[in-house]
């Protein structure tokens, strides 16, 4: 073999092997880049400290979500609202679904059994369609939060509440119950849930105070209306004390002038 076939060859093994370095270090990475694909899309649901798993109470911030778990969540929605018969109906489904579950639940609602099927229904309703909007979604979920500050809720009961409604959307909706939505769901669940019990520990002890300051100053104010009532009745007895000698001293004078006439007619 010559010189000249001698190089060629070597020139020919180089370029293969720097043909097999390219495609290693293509398949490095598209792994890598498979690696952060994966990586976004377990936390994809959410940005922040609220996910599908725990129930966080320690803080009440805003809830991002995605748009495709948006989608997700309120196509879910929808087609439970249309697979029922109305809106009653669906009601209905969500409080059997969750007293079933957890009978015990039933003590804390002394509302009619109709009547509170539908408020689950209306602050479902109000809160997916809110999903869309952290700001206004946090402003729904604190205004919720202070018409159950009567509710003893906790963690356990956030968890019950929500796993019998992913389990009712699951039978609903079985194959188009995505995971996605599934996710969703169980993030936006546990957030209003923690939120209810951030809102009822960290402000109660506020509005008993203010309660016992708004008495106490209603206090006041009946007390003080009591002694000028009070005044007012001594001043109108005094005055009728007034009137009455006024009126007695001129039924004197009256009668001594009729008795000083009757003795000028007898002359």
């Amino acid at each position: 073999m010559s010189v000249e076939e001698e190089q060629e060859e070597v020139l020919v093994e180089e370029e293969e092997a720097g043909e097999e370095d390219v495609d290693a270090d293509a398949q490095g990475d598209a792994t890598a880049e498979q690696a952060v694909d994966e990586e976004q899309g377990s936390g994809e649901a959410t940005a922040g400290a609220y996910g599908a798993k725990e129930v966080n109470d320690q803080i009440f911030e805003e809830l991002r979500l995605s748009e495709a778990i948006v989608s997700e969540v309120k196509a879910t929605w929808a087609a439970f609202l249309h697979s029922a018969d109305s809106r009653e109906a669906a009601g209905e489904a969500i409080y059997a679904a969750l007293f079933d579950s957890a009978p015990s639940l039933q003590s804390l609602f002394k509302t009619p059994r109709a009547v509170m099927a539908m408020r689950f229904m209306n602050g479902l309703n109000q809160i997916i369609s809110s999903l869309h909007d952290p700001k206004g979604l946090k402003i729904v979920v604190e205004t919720l939060g202070f018409q159950h500050l009567d509710l003893e809720v906790t963690v356990p009961r956030v968890v019950i509440f929500r796993d019998a409604i992913i389990d009712l959307l699951q039978v609903e909706m079985g194959g188009r119950f995505s995971s996605k939505a599934r996710e969703g769901w169980a993030t936006f669940l546990n957030y209003v849930g923690g939120s209810y019990i951030y809102v009822r520990v960290k402000y109660t002890d506020r509005l008993r105070t203010l309660a016992a300051s708004w008495a106490l100053a209603n206090n006041r104010n009946l007390n003080d209306i009591e002694i000028v009532a009070e005044e007012g009745k001594e001043e109108g007895a005094e005055g009728e004390e007034g009137e009455g000698k006024e009126e007695g001293q001129e039924a004197g004078a009256a009668a001594a002038n009729e008795q000083f006439l009757a003795q000028r007619a007898r002359r």
